[in-house]
C-alpha cells in the first residue's frame, strides 16, 4: 500500500518527500484502523461477553471475567492485527516497518503473558475450595509459575528489542547470577520452601499451625510464594516467611484433627497425708459402687488367701496385705473413663501414678476425647475433672493445695483465740 500511495503522489506531480508522505499516510491509516478495531472489540464484543458471563448460572464465566481474561485477549488480538496491518501496508525494508513490527511483537508477547496469568488466577479461583487446594499450597505453586514465566518473558522481550537470540541473553545472565540471587532471594527461598512443603505434605490450608518463635498458634489461611499467613485463635494474623517453615521447627496439629481424638493429659495432686489402708467399713461402703464391685471382690479374695497363708496370727499390720484408698481410686477412675461416652475407647487410656513432689502425689489421666473440636474438648475435660474432684472425698482423699492468705489469717485468728483463752485461764488461776 505504501508503494501505491507513492505512485499516486508522483502522478499528482509531488516529487519531493513522496516516501515520507506515503509512510505518514500509511501510519495514520494503521492507527485509524486500529482504533476502529479497538472500538469494535471493547464497545461491541466485550460488553456482550460480559453480559453473558454475568447472566450465566455457572461460576467459571464470572471467574474468567473477574480475572480480565476477555479484556486481555482483546488487547492481544489488537496487537496481532496491528502486525498484520503493518506487514500489509508498509514496505518491509524500512526502519519504520521494523520499529512498528517490534512494538507489535512486544505488545503481543506482553498480553500473551498476561493471558497466561489470568488463566492461572482462574485456576486458583475455581479450585480454591477443592480437595486439590487442601492437599497442595496451590497459590504458592501458581505464584512460582508466574515468577518463572515473567523472567522468561522479560528475557524474550529484551531479545526482541536487541534483535538477539534469547540463548545469548541466557548465557550472559550467568555473570549476573549473584545479583539475581540477591534481588530475588526471598522469592527463590519461598519457591524452594513451597516445593518442599508440597512434596513432603508438611502444611496445607486450614491446618492448625503452632510456631511459638513467630507467635503463631492458629489456622493457616494462605500459603503463597514468600509467606504463610496464620490466623491465630484470638483473630490476629501472623505472617511467617515460607522458608522459615523449612529452616525452623513447627507443630502441625493436622494429625490430631484427622485422628478423631484429642489427648487429655492432666494430673490431680493428692495430699499424701490422706492416703491410708482401707478399713473394712470403708471397703464395704465402696463396694456399693457398681464399677468397683468386680475389683473389690477379686482383691478381697486374693488378699484374704495371701494373709491366711503368710500372715497368720501376726501382730504387725505391715505383715498383711491390704487395699489402699488411692489404689482403689485409680481403678475406679479408669473404669469410669472406659464407660464415659465422650472418651475415645480405641486410643490409649490409662490412669497412672507419677513421682511424688512437694505438691503431693500426682495421679495423671491419659486419655483421648472422641472429638477434636476445641470448645467441645474443653467442655468434656472440664466436666471430667469437676466430677473427679467431687468424688475424691468418697475415697477419703484430699487434694493438695498450698496455703493461701486466707488460710494463714484463719490460722492466726485461731492461735490468737487459743492464746487469749489460755491467758484468761492463767489469770483466773492466779487470782484464785
Amino acid at each position: 500500500m505504501q508503494q501505491q500511495i507513492t505512485d499516486w503522489l508522483l502522478a499528482l506531480g509531488l516529487t519531493h518527500y513522496t516516501n515520507t508522505f506515503a509512510v505518514v499516510a500509511v501510519i495514520v491509516a494503521i492507527i485509524f484502523i486500529s482504533l476502529i478495531i479497538h472500538l469494535i472489540l471493547h464497545k461491541c464484543l466485550l460488553p456482550v461477553f460480559k453480559y453473558r458471563a454475568e447472566k450465566s448460572p455457572h461460576q467459571w464465566p464470572k471467574a474468567l471475567l473477574r480475572n480480565q481474561l476477555f479484556h486481555r485477549v482483546a488487547w492481544m488480538i489488537q496487537g496481532i492485527l496491528f502486525q498484520l496491518l503493518t506487514q500489509i501496508m508498509l514496505d518491509n525494508n524500512t526502519a519504520v516497518f521494523n520499529t512498528l513490527m517490534t512494538v507489535g511483537e512486544l505488545w503481543t508477547i506482553l498480553f500473551a503473558m498476561l493471558i497466561g496469568f489470568s488463566l492461572l488466577d482462574f485456576i486458583q479461583h475455581v479450585s480454591a475450595n477443592s480437595m486439590l487446594a487442601r492437599q497442595l499450597p496451590l497459590r504458592g505453586i501458581l505464584q512460582s509459575v508466574k515468577l518463572v514465566t515473567a523472567i522468561l518473558i522479560s528475557i524474550l522481550m529484551i531479545s526482541v528489542l536487541l534483535g538477539k537470540s534469547p540463548g545469548v541473553l541466557l548465557t550472559g545472565l550467568g555473570a549476573m547470577t549473584a545479583v539475581l540471587m540477591l534481588v530475588f532471594k526471598d522469592p527463590i527461598l519461598g519457591l524452594v520452601a513451597g516445593i518442599q512443603l508440597a512434596a513432603n505434605d508438611m502444611l496445607k490450608l486450614n491446618d492448625w499451625l503452632d510456631m511459638p518463635k513467630y507467635g503463631a498458634d492458629g489456622a493457616v489461611i494462605d500459603i503463597n510464594l514468600t509467606t504463610v499467613k496464620v490466623r491465630n485463635w484470638d483473630n490476629t494474623i501472623v505472617t511467617i516467611p515460607a522458608y522459615a517453615l523449612i529452616s525452623d521447627s513447627f507443630k502441625n496439629w493436622r494429625g490430631m484433627s484427622e485422628s478423631g481424638g484429642r489427648r487429655i493429659k492432666r494430673s490431680i495432686n493428692i495430699d499424701t497425708t490422706s492416703i491410708h489402708f482401707l478399713s473394712a467399713q470403708e471397703a464395704d461402703q465402696l463396694s456399693k459402687a457398681r464399677l468397683l464391685v468386680p475389683y473389690l471382690d477379686k482383691m478381697r479374695e486374693e488378699v484374704s488367701e495371701w494373709n491366711a497363708e503368710n500372715a497368720k496370727d501376726s501382730q504387725s499390720p505391715l505383715n498383711y496385705r491390704a487395699l489402699t484408698n488411692v489404689g482403689t481410686f485409680r481403678i475406679w477412675l479408669e473404669n469410669w473413663l472406659r464407660i464415659h461416652p465422650k472418651i475415645h475407647q480405641g486410643m490409649t487410656l490409662m490412669v497412672r501414678q507419677l513421682a511424688p513432689t512437694e505438691n503431693g502425689l500426682p495421679i495423671e489421666i491419659y486419655a483421648f476425647t472422641n472429638t477434636t473440636v476445641w470448645t467441645e474438648y474443653e467442655q468434656i475435660q472440664s466436666d471430667i475433672f469437676d466430677y473427679i474432684y467431687a468424688a475424691l472425698p468418697v475415697f477419703g482423699l484430699r487434694v493438695h493445695q498450698s496455703p493461701t492468705g486466707s488460710d494463714v489469717r484463719s490460722l492466726g485468728s485461731q492461735l490468737a483465740a487459743v492464746v487469749t483463752a489460755e491467758t484468761a485461764a492463767h489469770r483466773q488461776d492466779i487470782s484464785s
